[in-house]
């Protein structure tokens, strides 16, 4: 489903009062009204979006539910995401929303929110979810009672960049419960993912606190990854081409001459990417090491050299 930044379709701050919201909302529904606008559909539904978004922002209810759940996901206008790993389980399974105001249709985005109230008109099967029920606003609801549990998920750095399924067992009141949860591309770590617990036995949602685990070798640094590599000391002083492993895949390095430990080459947009599409970059970074055993020629090479360095 895709996001819908309604701050950014009305143009106004989060923190604009209402008089300037529904300042800005006249101002523009005149604009794209369809109107003045007869025979241009790009007006008309712009002028579809600013009526979707003024119903939410414009009232004090709807846009608390909205900025409470839009505060704890970092999503951008536009962005794809799927609502069954936020508590949303009634979309994407053949029901279809149809609400009809002076705006026209609003958007599953906002049907997903605020399906249960409003001038509603349904074409099918109805199944609106009302987000009070997630964060314990508007009216009681059974919603409420039902528990939910904490865990922690830890997934590796690859697991998190290319997303995918990850299996795992977690206890629930001493018992243990296979699950599998889908992991979306580009989560970062600190990030939480909401799980429907009945699928997998459990009574309850299970909110995950995403911990990205680094290997000794590469760790994260904002979307940056900063990756050791060793060397050899002929390598460092001679400068050498290497193939090193990224997220992407592997790539050839070039190493310059006389490099030494601790220093970093920086290789533009092999970092991590994220949820909204920003990718960091790749910090190679140095790191000399000696042979586990030398050859006898080696070992008369290491003396020759030894000896040309103390003259």
């Amino acid at each position: 489903m895709e996001y819908k930044d309604y701050y950014k379709i009305l143009g106004v701050e989060k923190n604009s009062s209402q008089d300037e919201i529904k300042k800005v909302y006249r101002k523009l529904a005149k604009k794209y009204h369809p109107d003045l606008n007869p025979n241009d559909p790009k007006a008309q539904e712009r002028f579809k979006e600013i009526n979707e978004a003024y119903e939410v922002l414009g009232d004090e209810e709807k846009k608390k539910r909205y900025d409470t759940f839009g505060s704890g996901y970092n999503f951008t206008n536009g962005q794809n995401f799927d609502p069954s790993q936020y508590g949303f389980d009634n979309f994407g399974n053949g029901y279809s929303y149809t609400y009809t105001t002076s705006g026209g249709d609003f958007s599953d985005f906002f049907n997903m929110f605020f399906g249960g109230g409003g001038n509603q008109r349904t074409s099918g099967r109805t199944g609106g979810f009302d987000l009070g029920n997630l964060f314990g606003g508007g009216r009681k609801t059974t919603r409420k009672e039902v528990p939910s549990y904490e865990s922690e998920l830890n997934i590796t750095l690859e697991e998190g960049y290319h997303g995918g399924t990850k299996n795992i067992t977690i206890n629930i009141g001493g018992e243990n419960k296979s699950m599998s949860i889908n992991i979306p591309k580009g989560i970062l770590p600190g990030k939480k993912l909401k799980v429907k617990g009945e699928k997998w036995g459990i009574k309850g949602d299970v909110l995950f606190k995403i911990n990205l685990l680094e290997d000794g070798k590469n760790r994260l640094d904002g979307l940056d990854i900063v990756s050791k590599l060793d060397l050899f000391p002929w390598q460092a002083a001679l400068g050498d081409k290497v193939v090193v492993s990224t997220l992407d895949g592997k790539i050839k390095v070039d190493i310059p001459k006389s490099i030494s430990s601790g220093k970093k080459i920086r290789i533009p947009r092999k970092g991590y990417k994220d949820m909204k599409g920003n990718q960091g970059d790749l910090y190679i970074e140095i790191n000399i090491i000696n042979p586990p055993s030398l050859t006898e020629e080696e070992v008369k090479l290491y003396e020759k050299l030894k000896e040309i360095s103390e003259r």
